[in-house]
């Protein structure tokens, strides 16, 4: 028990050494077990996105979707064995909850991974945000029932910034001193979107922007210096954001509805042509769902295209897209080129949102013993009848590899 402690204390100890954010709220358990790789060698992340509990709950079918979506997220974990899972935006339809209970869906959300003991972290989408609901609010729930397994923080200040942006380093589980490298960094950023939170009635809310705001560039690009000065070497990277970048959507359409190959980029391509950032906004920053793309999210796609080590980026949204592909060119009409960034769609878990495609969430299996030596990583997509698709290695060759075509399968309640 002795060593234990002693182990325990000197991680926390470690995480002393890491760069520091502006602000951390969300993070004040003071012996929360850091994340570390698995006595094989590997750590493994469940990504569950666009849950969307709480859609209708005044008609029969509203929680019907909702027991439903348990179920997803309980088959789920009922084959996989994560050693964190990822809450990767829309966890609840904030338009249709009320304020008296609208937290009270991360309960039924987060139920079936408190019973396994599991830690979690999230990141909040555009339905987290409306006027009886916001990130903030989520975030203080998952912390109030899970405890020391909640770990989504907020580390970034201002209003403009949204709630879910901060990292999670991840260790070698042989760490004993307070001088420790993380072998893995995992950064969470928030999209935003939605309507600001109790800023409006009804028939009056104001809208957010649905982008990742230039403050939270600048955090992340500065962090990133200070991991570099700190440890005198590149640590791999995956990142997590709700809503794609403009990037998804140039490759996408790319060459028209046949850019996504069934077996070079194994998913579904069903939304088409796909919701991406800054989508309704106009070039001058106002609201207008004239517009098809106001370009604010130029920024964040130079940060996450100009860091060395950043494996994949891993997104939602957009239920009817489930490929990955890699960003490798420049895109003609783009004013960013691609550097190899995995781009990643993951699995629509809820029966809440629109679509019927059938539910199940995308895997992803980082190995200590190949990030040694090569930025790659093992994902693929288990869907709630227990069947694996989509199975791929994100390595130098993804895109070049044949893999199986995914079914494009349905489930209706």
């Amino acid at each position: 028990m002795l060593s234990k402690l002693f182990i325990l204390s000197s991680l926390v100890a470690a995480s002393s050494q890491l760069p520091q954010a502006e602000k951390n709220i969300g993070s004040d358990r003071k012996l929360q077990k850091p994340l570390t790789f698995d006595r094989n060698g590997d750590f493994q992340i469940t990504v569950f996105n666009d849950l969307h509990f709480g859609e209708g709950e005044e008609v029969d079918w509203g929680p019907d979707q909702d027991v439903h979506t348990v179920k997803v997220i309980n088959n789920v974990l009922n084959k996989e064995s994560p050693d964190l899972v990822v809450f990767n935006g829309d966890l609840i339809t904030g338009e249709n909850v009320f304020l008296h209970n609208a937290t009270h869906y991360v309960d039924m959300m987060t139920a079936p991974v408190l019973k396994r003991g599991l830690t979690w972290a999230s990141t909040f989408g555009n339905h987290d945000y409306d006027r009886n609901i916001s990130g903030t609010t989520i975030m203080e729930r998952e912390h109030k029932i899970g405890g020391n397994l909640a770990r989504t923080q907020s580390m970034v200040s201002g209003r403009n910034a949204g709630v879910s942006n901060y990292y999670l380093p991840v260790y070698d589980p042989k760490c004993k001193t307070s001088n420790c490298k993380p072998l893995l960094i995992l950064w969470f950023f928030d999209s935003r979107g939605g309507n600001y939170y109790q800023k409006g009635i009804p028939d009056n809310k104001i809208a957010q922007p649905n982008w990742v705001d230039k403050s939270v560039v600048n955090w992340f690009k500065a962090t990133n210096k200070q991991f570099g000065r700190r440890f005198g070497k590149t640590i791999p990277s995956l990142a997590f954001v709700h809503i794609p970048t403009n990037a998804s959507t140039a490759l996408q359409m790319e060459h028209g509805p046949d850019s996504i190959n069934p077996n070079y980029q194994p998913g579904i391509n069903d939304d088409y042509e796909l919701a991406q950032q800054s989508q309704g906004w106009c070039k001058d920053g106002t609201r207008n769902l004239d517009c098809s793309y106001g370009g604010q999210d130029l920024d964040f796609m130079k940060a996450i295209t100009s860091t060395p080590g950043l494996m994949g980026v891993f997104s939602g949204h957009d239920h009817g897209d489930t490929w990955c592909y890699k960003w490798d060119h420049h895109v003609p009409g783009m004013k960013v080129t691609g550097n190899g960034l995995n781009l990643c769609f993951g699995q629509h878990t809820g029966y809440g949102g629109y679509g019927d495609w059938i539910r199940g969430s995308r895997q992803i299996r980082v190995s200590k013993r190949v990030i040694s030596k090569s930025w790659e990583v093992d994902t693929w997509i288990r869907l709630e009848s227990g069947d694996v698709v989509g199975s791929v290695t994100l390595n130098s060759t993804y895109g070049k590899d044949w893999y199986p075509a995914t079914p494009d399968t349905m489930t209706h309640l």
